[in-house]
């Protein structure tokens, strides 16, 4: 049923803008005859009414969700998909698509992030500005260099491709962990072991950063053993998804000064506490989420999501598609 005075496809974003600077409506200017609509991620249910297509971004669509729209086609604005019930979405008649991030743009934008995060940390960016604040020239905090270091990247998709790319330059030595070990890793990842391998790379690092796709498989893949093989002093960088982090671990080995400090873009429950012992400690440094925020990842997402609807609009497959339903719903 659409609502008056709409006539054309509804598009469905479920967060009101991309960032406080970038609104949804350059996006309606790639979907021409379009009407864009937009809701809080948590009031998505109550907002199906007319929708065409619905674009998650960080709201959950599950089987409720799926049943109480008409709409035929799930597309994220990016990669993630772990929120969306694709095997219902399926049996309804419900297209669900993804960008990939070397498409998009966000898997260098992540990567981007993942390379300040690790400089920082390694270079003491907090203590060396507290010093210069604090008129301490004279006995200045020592950083460390990724020169020489060795880095293990775990999770060697589109985000991981590009930090490995990003990172050879630095003359780090690079290991990699991922579930096909068979595939191999880009130029400059001198070894590529499987999750068998995981504790034991992790043992030869200086640092460890979690690229994984979390696929509710892999919850919690650095816990409490993987911290413990982490060498004393190692720094840890997530730029994947939080809940593939026991975070009250990490918080421990912050706390014993085992871990010489984490980055952190995802968390567990996102928005995270802004008051939270992890996000407040010392040691960490966080970001609000904000890997795939970028300029160039919502201009070049905007046009690779506005291609694949058009196409899904047109009767076929959407581009990148994470089902095949066996019939359209309409």
């Amino acid at each position: 049923r659409r609502q008056p005075g709409v006539t054309g496809p509804v598009v469905l974003f479920a967060r009101d803008r991309f960032t406080a600077e970038l609104g949804w409506d350059a996006i309606a200017d790639l979907l021409p005859g379009w009407t864009v609509r937009t809701c809080l991620p948590a009031a998505i249910g109550d907002h199906l009414d007319g929708v065409d297509v619905v674009c998650p971004l960080g709201a959950r669509v599950d089987a409720a969700v799926l049943e109480a729209g008409r709409f035929g086609l799930v597309h994220q604005f990016g990669v993630g998909l772990e929120k969306v019930d694709i095997g219902r979405a399926a049996a309804l008649g419900v297209w669900v698509a993804r960008v990939p991030g070397q498409v998009g743009g966000n898997a260098d934008s992540v990567a981007e992030l993942a390379i300040l995060h690790l400089l920082a940390l390694v270079r003491r960016l907090d203590d060396v500005r507290a010093a210069l604040a604090d008129g301490r020239w004279a006995v200045r905090p020592t950083g460390g260099s990724l020169l020489g270091s060795t880095i293990a990247i775990v999770g060697l998709g589109a985000i991981g491709v590009a930090l490995a790319q990003r990172l050879a330059p630095f003359g780090a030595r690079l290991l990699g962990v991922r579930a096909h070990p068979d595939r191999g890793g880009p130029p400059g990842v001198g070894y590529v072991g499987g999750p068998g391998e995981l504790l034991a790379i992790l043992g030869q690092a200086d640092a460890a950063v979690c690229c994984a796709m979390f696929d509710g498989t892999n919850a919690q893949l650095f816990g409490q053993a993987a911290f413990a093989a982490m060498k004393p002093g190692a720094v840890f960088v997530n730029v994947a998804r939080g809940g593939l982090v026991d975070e009250a671990a990490l918080l421990a080995v912050l706390d014993s000064g085992h871990l010489g400090g984490a980055g952190l873009d995802v968390y567990a429950t996102e928005p995270a506490d802004p008051g939270s012992a992890l996000v407040r400690h010392p040691r960490v440094l966080a970001t609000p989420h904000v890997g795939g925020l970028t300029g160039t990842m919502f201009r070049r997402t905007g046009e690779a999501f506005a291609a694949s609807v058009l196409r899904w609009a047109a009767g076929e497959p959407p581009c990148w598609p994470a089902n095949a339903p066996p019939t359209r719903r309409t």
